[in-house]
């Protein structure tokens, strides 16, 4: 007979202790028996921010669930909090959830209304409460109709429009000016994945994501496969994300940016013939012609850098530049000509903003070709710094399955977990040494706090650690999330 799994069987038995340095006369030793504690004090904030979001109430409509809920221990918003929740703690790896799943705490905030799983229906599973990597699996493969027991399928325009949807309601309704930042990113692949081709520019087998952001809010995370072009599928994404935006700040300039690799006519073309037009400044890779029409101002840049002595020189130069064959008609082009010690540095912007600015007393000079390249254009920097923290910190490369579709959706998952960390920082962490901290480091700081959970009829009491440093701002994280309405529906 099968041994029941359960977190007394687990801990109980007696293990080898860790044993480390004495301090002076005692012996120090270590073991995993301690019971109902947790390292993740912080995931009750995250709960929190989902439900003020309704992102897992939200996600979980995206699934049809044909599982006879009769014998349903983790329904799909339970096994998507669990999966988001974990991913925003720094548990990308299902493995990680075999232990996971006896973590009282991380039960609670996951709605489980029996965080120790002690009333669950099959016995061989009483003890813990949350679901286990085989089951999480299963949610991330649902939509391989191959698989034995295919009962869960997400449905990938739900998805796309909820991340869509979620991250457009976060936009300030009465925005002036929305800038809306284009980036591809090559996702390194190690096995056979559908979509796999190599990348000569990484030197890798590789799938080449789509992103969207304005400014920390996702509202795009589209995975490609890795033959595409960096512009693919972009005229369709924006159709929709201008939509939403439109109906979300009416007055809103819209902008999009991105570098030379979105510098396509069908994107150029298309955000000129919308009403109201969609202004673009766009990255336009350097060729021969270009070159030489900002020939004057490299020239001039050189003997500044000769006289001078200095670490870099820069001009700026503007001009009407048509294509030969790709472009449609002449548009307005920025250079750069920078002389460097390393030697002279052309580069190019392709934009349809006024030079004169939208208002005389507000915009004067600002769209003039210097404050166009080194303001707006270089900010969006920004964005890879916002890429940069989802492969680093969220592990949004992890593409381990084989299939394209279930990649997607673990592209989706932490998009929405960046997203929460994101909401955490500007509801609750807005003028705090953590305003801009990373979403590592809010992780780091902020749930990473040691506890102990206690659970009786009445209550589920969670002493944190005495020792914590940041208790001044977890209060204050704490009572300005607590002071928010929860989404409706």
């Amino acid at each position: 007979m099968k041994t029941p799994l359960t977190a007394s069987s687990r801990t109980d038995c007696k293990e080898q202790p860790l044993l480390f340095q004495d301090l002076g006369s005692r012996q120090v030793e270590a073991d995993f028996s301690g019971g109902t504690l947790s390292s993740d004090g912080g995931v009750l904030l995250l709960r929190q921010v989902d439900a003020s979001l309704g992102l897992t109430h939200s996600l979980a409509q995206c699934f049809s669930d044909v599982r006879q809920q009769v014998y349903v221990d983790h329904s799909v918003q339970q096994l998507l909090a669990q999966r988001l929740y974990g991913l925003t703690l720094g548990y990308e790896d299902l493995n990680d959830h075999e232990r996971l799943r006896l973590d009282p705490l991380l039960a609670a905030a996951c709605d489980k209304r029996d965080p120790l799983g002690e009333d669950r229906f099959n016995p061989a599973h009483r003890g813990v409460a949350l679901a286990g990597m085989s089951t999480l699996n299963r949610l991330e493969l649902s939509n391989n109709k191959n698989t034995r027991a295919h009962k869960l399928a997400h449905k990938p325009e739900q998805m796309e429009a909820c991340l869509l949807q979620i991250g457009v309601r976060c936009l300030p309704k009465y925005a002036e000016e929305i800038v809306v930042d284009l980036d591809a990113m090559g996702h390194r692949l190690h096995g056979m994945q559908e979509g796999r081709h190599f990348r000569a520019y990484y030197d890798e087998y590789c799938y080449l994501p789509l992103y969207v952001f304005v400014g920390d809010i996702p509202l795009w995370a589209q995975l490609r496969a890795g033959d595409k072009d960096g512009a693919d599928g972009v005229v369709a994404a924006l159709e929709k994300i201008v939509a939403a935006i439109r109906k979300r700040c009416r007055r809103a300039r819209i902008m999009v940016r991105g570098d030379s690799g979105f510098c396509r006519e069908e994107i150029l073309a298309w955000c000129e013939r919308q009403t109201p037009v969609v202004y673009y400044c766009l990255g336009l890779a350097r060729n021969s012609v270009l070159v030489e029409r900002l020939g004057p101002a490299l020239a001039n840049a050189q003997g500044r850098w000769c006289l001078s002595g200095a670490a870099n020189v820069r001009e700026f130069a503007e001009f009407e530049y048509q294509t030969v064959r790709s472009w449609s008609r002449a548009r307005r082009v920025i250079g750069k000509a920078e002389v460097t010690a390393q030697g002279r540095n052309p580069r190019f912007v392709v934009t349809n903003l006024p030079a004169k600015g939208f208002k005389d007393d507000e915009d004067k000079g600002r769209f003039a070709p210097a404050p166009l390249y080194e303001e707006l254009y270089c900010a969006r920097g920004e964005m890879e710094n916002m890429l940069k923290q989802q492969v680093l910190d969220l592990r949004a490369d992890r593409m381990s399955t084989h299939y394209l579709a279930s990649n997607q959706l673990r592209l989706w998952l932490a998009a929405f977990a960046y997203l929460l960390l994101e909401r955490m920082r500007t509801w609750g962490l807005a003028g705090t040494e953590l305003a801009r901290a990373t979403a590592g480091s809010v992780r780091l700081k902020l749930l990473k706090v040691a506890s102990q959970v206690r659970v009786s009829v009445r209550r589920v009491y969670v002493q944190l650690s005495s020792a914590y440093p940041l208790q001044a701002l977890f209060r204050v994280c704490h009572r300005r999330l607590m002071a928010l309405a929860p989404a409706s529906g």
